[in-house]
C-alpha cells in the first residue's frame, strides 16, 4: 500500500485550534472584545480557554484514531446566552455593525480576509484533510476559491447600482435604492464543504449589516475554529457568534424564542423542516436553503448507438464516461451537486456500467495527502470517508440492492481498503475509528424502483446504472421525485427527445447541464434549486439580496434637493461607497 506518513498531527493543545482540556466559544472572545476578560493578564486564547464552563468532544477525523481535536459542547443556557450577546449586537438595528457605513463594513471583511490568509490557511488546508478526508489540491481549492469569492462579493457591492447611493427620477418622485440589513442570522453550514458553501452565506449577510450565529457542524466544524482570532480582530463586539455541540440542544431555544430573523441552512429537509416550525412568527423568517438533491445523468441514445455520421467536433463516449465518473465521485460523491444517478438506454446499462467501473479502477485511493503516479504529483482521488456511520449507510444501500438484484460491475467496489489508518494501534480510550473509512467506489447497473438507491440521495462513493425504455420513462423520474436541483444531459443530437427534455426540466430544476456534469460554479452564475432541493439563489450578486432587503428613501420636492445632498453627507446609510 501507499505510505501514510502525512502531515504532522494538529496541535491538540494549541488554544485556538484544539483545547484538549478546555474549551470555549465565540461568546468568551466576545467578551474579550468587550474587554471583561483582558484585564487579567492572561493572553486573550488563555482567557478564552479558562473561562469557559463547556465540556469538549473529541474530534477524530476520517483518518486516525487519535482524537485530532476537540470540540466544544455547549449547553442550552450558553445557546441562550449567546443569543443574548446576539441581541445586543442588533439592537433593534441600532447596533454598532448594522449602523456602521457600508465603506466601513467592507473595510472590516477586507482586513479578517487579509489576517485569514496571512495566519491561518495551511493550518485550515491541514484541518479539512485529518477531519474530512478532502484530499490537499481540493482542500487548497476550497480555501481560495472562499477567498476569491469574498473578494468578488465586495466588488459587486462596489459596482453595482443596488449598493450606490444616487438619486433617479422615477415619475414625480426622486429616489435612492440601497439594500440594508433585516436582523439576525442563524447559520447553518454543511460538512462536505465547512468552509466555502457556509462563507457564501454568513459574508453576504455580514457586509449587509446583519448579525450572525454560526451553528458550527459537528462534523467538519474544527476549521471554524481556526476562524475565531481573524474575527476578533477584524469585527466590533457582538457581531459574529458561534455555537457548538448538539443541535438538538442548543437550536430549539434561538428559534422558540423568535428572536431569529433570518435562517440560512445547507443540510437535510427533515432538520431544515424542525427547525421552521419551532419559529414562533415563521411568516417573519427570511429563509435561504439549500438541501438535498438526487441529480441525474441522461445518457441519451446517440451516445451508444453510434452510426459512424459523428464527427471530429462530436462529444465523444468517453469524454462522456470520463465526465460522469468525475461528476459522480469527486470527493468521493459528498457533494450536493454530484451525479447520483444514471439513466442509459435499455441493454446498455452493462456497457456503461463496465466502462465506468474501469475508470474507478484507476483511480488514486489513498490519505488526502497521499500523492500518486511515477511522478508523485497527483494526489488521492479517493479518499477515507469522514466516519464509520458513512460507511454503515454505504453498506445499506449496497446490501438492499445487490438483494435486490443489482450487478456489481467492479468486484472490489464498496470494499473497505483497511490498510488505510493512522495510528491503528493506539490505546486512546476514546475512538471512533477502529478501522478504515476507505471505500472503494462501487458502480452498480440493472438498478431499478423496488431499490433504496433509485430515490434515496447517497451521498457518498456509489454510482448506480438505471436503463430506460423511452425517454418519457426518464422525464417522469424528474417529474415525481421529491428534488430539483440539476440535471446533466449527454448527446450530439438536438432532437426532439432532447427539446422536450429541456422544455420540461426548466420547470422542475435549477440548472441544466449540456454534455456536463453538474456543479455550483462559476459563482457569477446564479446557483438556484427547486422542491425539496432549496429555497433561495446562491451567487455573488444573488447571495447580497438574499440577506438584505431594499430601503428607498424618496423626496418629491424639488427645492428639497440641497437638504437631501447635506443628508447624504451625514448619513451612514447614504454614505457614499
Amino acid at each position: 500500500s501507499a505510505s501514510l506518513q502525512g502531515p504532522p498531527p494538529l496541535d491538540p493543545v494549541d488554544p485556538l485550534i484544539f483545547s484538549k482540556g478546555q474549551s470555549y466559544s465565540m461568546k468568551e472572545w466576545t467578551k474579550l472584545r468587550s474587554n471583561i476578560s483582558t484585564s487579567t493578564g492572561q493572553s486573550s486564547s488563555e482567557a478564552a480557554a479558562s473561562s469557559s464552563s463547556s465540556s469538549s468532544m473529541p474530534i477524530l477525523g476520517c483518518c486516525s484514531t487519535k482524537p485530532i481535536g476537540h470540540m466544544p459542547q455547549m449547553t442550552t443556557e450558553e445557546s441562550l446566552e449567546v443569543l443574548s450577546d446576539a441581541k445586543k449586537g442588533w439592537d433593534n438595528g441600532k447596533g454598532t455593525w448594522p449602523q456602521m457605513t457600508l465603506k466601513q463594513r467592507i473595510q472590516a471583511i477586507q482586513k479578517f480576509v487579509t489576517h485569514l490568509e496571512q495566519t491561518s490557511r495551511d493550518k485550515i488546508i491541514d484541518t479539512l484533510m485529518y477531519e474530512i478526508g478532502k484530499n490537499y489540491k481540493d482542500a487548497a481549492s476550497e480555501f481560495d476559491r472562499t477567498i476569491s469569492f469574498i473578494h468578488e462579493t465586495i466588488n459587486d457591492i462596489q459596482s453595482k447600482d443596488d449598493f450606490n447611493n444616487a438619486f433617479q427620477k422615477v415619475s414625480s418622485s426622486n429616489v435612492m435604492i440601497r439594500r440594508n440589513a433585516f436582523g439576525i442570522v442563524l447559520s447553518l453550514g454543511p460538512y462536505n464543504y465547512p468552509l466555502n458553501e457556509t462563507y457564501a452565506t454568513i459574508i453576504p449577510a455580514l457586509l449587509m449589516g446583519n448579525i450572525v450565529i454560526l451553528k458550527i457542524p459537528q462534523v467538519g466544524g474544527l476549521a471554524h475554529l481556526l476562524t475565531f482570532q481573524a474575527f476578533a480582530e477584524a469585527l466590533p463586539p457582538n457581531t459574529i457568534h458561534f455555537i457548538s455541540g448538539s443541535g438538538r440542544k442548543t437550536l430549539p431555544p434561538l428559534m422558540e424564542s423568535g428572536d431569529i430573523d433570518g435562517l440560512a441552512f445547507i443540510g437535510g429537509t427533515g432538520a431544515a423542516d424542525k427547525l421552521i416550525g419551532q419559529h414562533p412568527r415563521p411568516h417573519r423568517l427570511k429563509l435561504f436553503l439549500q438541501l438535498e438533491a438526487k441529480n441525474m445523468a441522461i445518457v441519451m441514445k446517440d451516445m451508444v448507438k453510434k452510426d459512424g455520421s459523428s464527427s471530429s467536433s462530436s462529444y465523444s463516449t468517453e469524454a462522456m464516461l470520463d465526465e460522469i465518473i468525475t461528476g459522480s465521485l469527486s470527493y468521493n460523491g459528498q457533494r450536493c451537486t454530484a451525479l447520483k444517478i444514471i439513466f442509459v438506454p435499455r441493454g446498455y446499462g452493462k456497457t456503461i456500467a463496465e466502462g465506468l467501473a474501469k475508470r474507478v479502477d484507476v483511480l488514486p485511493k489513498g490519505m488526502p495527502w497521499e500523492l500518486h503516479g511515477d511522478d508523485k504529483k497527483k494526489y488521492s482521488s479517493i479518499t477515507p470517508l469522514p466516519n464509520e456511520k458513512r460507511v454503515s449507510y454505504m453498506k445499506e444501500l449496497l446490501g438492499d440492492a445487490l438483494v435486490k438484484g443489482a450487478t456489481l460491475a467492479n468486484m472490489n467496489g464498496g470494499s473497505i481498503m483497511d490498510d488505510h489508518v493512522c495510528d491503528a494501534s493506539s490505546t486512546d480510550s476514546v475512538s471512533d475509528i477502529s478501522s478504515s473509512t476507505l471505500m472503494v467506489p462501487a458502480v452498480l447497473y440493472n438498478i431499478d424502483p423496488t431499490m433504496k438507491l433509485y430515490h434515496e440521495e447517497q451521498f457518498g462513493p456509489i454510482v448506480p446504472v438505471v436503463e430506460y425504455d423511452s425517454i418519457d420513462e426518464v422525464i417522469q423520474y424528474g417529474l415525481q421525485g421529491e428534488y430539483g436541483q440539476q440535471v446533466a444531459i449527454f448527446t450530439n443530437d438536438a432532437n426532439e427527445d432532447l427539446v422536450t427534455i429541456v422544455d420540461t426540466f426548466s420547470t422542475v430544476y435549477g440548472k441544466i447541464n449540456i454534455n456536463g456534469q453538474c456543479g455550483r460554479s462559476p459563482d457569477s452564475v446564479p446557483f438556484s434549486a427547486r422542491r425539496s432541493s432549496g429555497l433561495g439563489v446562491m451567487s455573488i450578486e444573488d447571495a447580497l439580496r438574499e440577506f438584505s432587503v431594499p430601503t428607498v428613501v424618496s423626496y418629491k420636492h424639488e427645492g428639497s434637493a440641497a437638504m437631501m445632498a447635506n443628508l447624504k453627507e451625514r448619513s451612514h446609510f447614504m454614505s457614499d461607497l
